[in-house]
């Protein structure tokens, strides 16, 4: 029979105390004193064969409920997107999968230009002129550009938008705390940015004026008038956009953005419960000493011949502690190839067809909930995400939804209070018509 572990034997146990020079494995713990040593028995189950395991495993993982059996209009930051076959094939080659950090470029150039590669559709997509080789997450990333905007400054307060996502906000408080560094949320108003609070609120004593694009309600901010305001003031603007958005919509960078943030989970990447997934951050060529993280950059060997290499590494591994720009220490390498491979595999049309149809779609539910009388809120340009307003609470209404096959929306209610009984609903290209009408039917019956 076939083991996928084989576990230490008992001639291997007596073979290694023997080696070490003790007679049991408790000799190697008599440091620790009797009193505080754990005497008891773990409350878990007794040990199962393999295919016991795997078998109870299994039924388990049944009981989810996933995409593949049900149909999501939930986004909220993870998106149920198309992912071309091609990109578990390439991320599975173990010379990708088993790769650890580039250190040698002679022996990684192939995880190199996939890294470069990155850098560089990140850059197009965002018109930033610098990308790194990815974050941890689009809420690091995007916290990680507050540090940066505040250390560039020398100023002690950020602006964010009470429209980007929570979670990226309580991130990015996290990270404010421990640099003393003070952040003051801008209220919105009807689903974007309250530009007379901004206006009021940008002064000479802060850093950066940080905006979601499209924010977390999907309407699509005015990054022109908000560039305006912030550089009045000499602050920095730092733009968090979903990449896939941008396949449509006029680039951060076009607006005049200093940084630029995301997750680039939606080319390629599988929503997994939530994570991980894998951040890019992009600047530009002012701000390319200061970018946090790994940098590829492309040179030629003595005979002419193109390579790859790491460079312009500001981590703390590799300059003195109070010179480096970050502490973050790693990247999603694996993750931005597969994000790589996505957008390669589409192409610059797939990619503008992909968000063309996430606009369309989203509108063809928000125009049909809108006729079954359901109240859509921020009415406005949006990406593939918009908000309506139910008669129940969301909860309740999920939990009805569930049973008919359908993954509702997220509620507005957990994270803003003043939005109980709102749903934030995303409608992405995955979704077909017959989807969306049977969605529709079954908040129309509901609502009456």
């Amino acid at each position: 029979m076939k083991h996928r572990y084989l576990p230490m034997t008992e001639e291997d146990q007596k073979e290694m105390l023997q080696t070490i020079g003790v007679k049991s494995i408790d000799d190697l713990f008599v440091d620790i004193p009797e009193s505080v040593r754990f005497k008891g028995e773990y409350t878990i189950k007794p040990a199962k064969s393999e295919s016991a395991l795997l078998k109870e495993l299994s039924q388990l993982a049944n009981k989810n409920a996933d995409t593949k059996q049900y149909t999501s209009f939930l986004g909220a930051g993870v998106y149920d997107h198309y992912i071309p076959t091609i990109v578990d094939h390439v991320i599975s080659r173990s010379e990708f999968y088993t790769a650890y950090t580039p250190y040698q470029p002679e022996i990684s150039q192939g995880e190199l230009q996939a890294i470069f590669e990155f850098q560089t559709m990140i850059c197009e997509l965002t018109g930033m002129d610098v990308a790194n080789s990815s974050m941890y997450d689009g809420g690091t990333a995007l916290a990680e550009a507050a540090m940066l905007s505040a250390g560039q400054t020398r100023r002690k307060k950020i602006l964010v938008s009470a429209t980007v996502h929570p979670e990226s906000r309580d991130v990015l408080k996290t990270y404010a705390d421990g640099q003393y560094i003070e952040v003051v949320e801008i209220p919105y108003r009807d689903g974007i940015t309250d530009l007379e609070k901004l206006q009021t609120e940008t002064g000479p004593d802060v850093a950066g004026v940080i905006i979601q694009y499209p924010n977390f309600f999907g309407r699509i901010e005015n990054l022109q008038a908000i560039e305006k305001i912030a550089h009045e003031q000499k602050a920095m603007l730092i733009v968090s956009s979903n990449p896939l958005s941008l396949g449509a919509l006029t680039p951060p960078g076009k607006f005049g953005a200093d940084i630029v943030v995301g997750d680039v989970q939606p080319f390629g990447i599988p929503q997994s419960f939530g994570g991980p997934h894998c951040g890019y951050f992009a600047v530009t060529n002012h701000l390319m000493r200061k970018l946090p993280g790994r940098l590829v950059g492309q040179t030629v060997d003595e005979d002419g011949k193109r390579g790859f290499v790491l460079t312009l590494q500001a981590r703390e591994q590799h300059i003195r502690r109070e010179k480096a720009t970050s502490n973050i220490c790693s990247n999603q390498a694996l993750n931005a190839l597969a994000a790589s491979v996505a957008m390669t595999a589409l192409g610059k049309k797939g990619v503008k067809e992909m968000a063309a149809q996430n606009i369309k779609k989203a509108y063809y539910a928000k125009r049909a909930l809108q006729n079954a009388g359901i109240e859509v809120v921020f009415n406005g340009p949006s990406f593939n995400e918009f908000v309506i307003k139910l008669a129940n609470p969301v909860k309740k209404v999920n939990e009805k939804l569930i049973k008919k096959g359908i993954i509702g929306g997220y509620d507005l209610g957990l994270t803003y209070p003043e939005l109980e009984k709102h749903m934030l609903v995303a409608v992405t290209e995955l979704r077909t018509k017959e989807e969306i009408d049977m969605f529709v039917k079954e908040l129309g019956d509901g609502h009456e």
